[in-house]
């Protein structure tokens, strides 16, 4: 099957909301009147950041998923997007499952693949994104303010806990691991929260590589500091995929070190206002995403983490770095 056969066969389909799709030299996207354009990128390379044996429906979901997560950080809605697919060689069945996974989520979100490209080579997935947020309503990194709460979304720690298990770094129970395992390799993309969050967050960032890291990204361009209370973020690990009572199971530290520098979380994590937090909440209703307050932004700069009792602990997390 050559190239082009390829790309026929797997990826290429009618669009609806771009001016031009896959077929020619170039896409042609028309966003809307008012509307800024938001593009992302990311990468997904073999042993990096997948197993060689996943599922290649899970891998097309989750290729598309962090792309889609980085918009919703924006608050940005979907539109397009391109797939650079560099392939060992061309499985019909491995293409027809990956695919699969792939466009299912984007039609989830509207989101029509335009373009790419496709070579022999090792496993390398590189997608780039493309969606439309009102013009002055994007949210970023840079708008956190002293006394805002900080927000997460959903649950974290858990796609860490199914890597530690995958590596064969400590056991899980068979359920357990499952639905660990369902949080690492098939995210989902906080996209309509991060459209309902606009005019609510001052600043957003989606946890891509561990909470402490990417919480420092939005501390570093808003100049501020920030308190977490941590057992805040150790409940949201023990009522996500392990279950409150599985959290017995691991000792306190394990816990910590999942919550606040786990990664593959594809959680948004966004500060606001203190006297919008009836509002939060009701965004976080309306979209069907918990939203849990998880700490306070604060005008020293660094980061503080306190226990229960709001000591201060001493601890050091650091987050995944892709050339360490």
């Amino acid at each position: 099957m050559g190239e082009f056969d390829l790309i026929r066969r797997f990826f290429q389909r009618p669009v609806r909301r771009a001016a031009l799709g896959v077929g020619d030299d170039c896409a042609l996207l028309a966003p809307a009147p008012g509307m800024h354009l938001a593009v992302s990128s990311d990468m997904l390379v073999e042993g990096r950041h997948f197993f060689a044996d996943v599922d290649p429906e899970a891998l097309g979901h989750k290729a598309l998923a962090v792309n889609l997560s980085d918009l919703a950080a924006c608050g940005a809605r979907p539109l397009a997007f391109t797939l650079a697919l560099s392939l060992p060689r061309a499985d019909s069945d491995w293409l027809e499952r990956f695919s699969r996974g792939l466009l299912a989520l984007a039609d989830a979100h509207g989101c029509e693949l335009v373009g790419g490209d496709t070579t022999g080579g090792p496993l390398n997935i590189c997608i780039t994104v493309f969606g439309e947020v009102p013009a002055g309503q994007a949210l970023l990194r840079s708008g956190a303010r002293a006394g805002d709460d900080l927000w997460v979304s959903g649950t974290l720690g858990d796609a860490r806990l199914a890597l530690e298990a995958l590596r064969g770094e400590r056991t899980l129970p068979a359920p357990w691991l499952a639905q660990a395992r369902e949080r690492l390799e098939r995210p989902t993309p906080r996209v309509a929260l991060g459209q309902a969050l606009r005019g609510l967050a001052r600043s957003a960032i989606d946890v891509s590589d561990g909470l402490v890291g990417d919480l420092g990204h939005i501390l570093q361009a808003s100049g501020v500091g920030a308190r977490i209370d941590t057992q805040n973020a150790i409940e949201l690990i023990a009522t996500g995929a392990i279950s409150t009572k599985a959290s017995g199971a691991f000792d306190h530290e394990t816990l910590l070190r999942c919550a606040l520098a786990g990664g593959d979380d594809y959680e948004l994590l966004f500060t606001a206002a203190p006297e919008h937090r009836a509002e939060v909440q009701a965004a976080g209703q309306a979209t069907a995403t918990p939203v849990a307050r998880i700490g306070t932004i604060e005008a020293a700069p660094g980061l503080r983490l306190v226990d229960a009792q709001g000591q201060s602990l001493h601890q050091q997390y650091s987050s995944y770095d892709h050339f360490r």
